[in-house]
């Protein structure tokens, strides 16, 4: 469990999936489960030890134009509206609103005055 201001989750979003799965599983020793989203899709739980340390999401091939294969980090925000309502007046920008992802929380994305790309999850309890 995680605190207001500390890193809450990494994400791999990646074209190959497959191919970067196994890497990791050869190079560091990480596991996988598969987990089913809402829309259908998988969503790849990295696990060391047992433990959950990240996600691995595959992009559809029709995302393939919008953005290159990256790690995003999210980071745990008590009260997501609050912050949210600072973000233009601090130089930010809100990328994408905030939207509820289920067993996760209400997650938004933004982008801080430097032009590095972060989300903000208010986790469920």
């Amino acid at each position: 469990m995680t605190s207001h201001g500390e890193f809450n989750w990494n994400e791999l979003q990646t074209h190959h999936a497959e191919e970067v799965i196994e890497f990791y599983r050869e190079t560091i020793g990480w596991q996988f489960r598969a987990e089913k989203m809402p829309s259908g899709g998988t969503y790849w739980i990295g696990l060391s030890g047992g433990k959950p340390v990240c996600g691995v999401l595959a992009l559809k091939a029709s995302e393939e134009s919008r953005t290159d294969d990256r790690w995003v980090t999210y980071v745990h925000i008590d009260d997501l509206d609050d912050a949210i309502s600072r973000i233009r007046d601090s130089g930010g920008q809100v990328l994408k609103t905030p939207w509820v992802v289920p067993g996760v929380g209400r997650v938004a994305w933004i982008r801080d005055p430097g032009g590095a790309e972060i989300g903000w999850v208010t986790p469920e309890n």
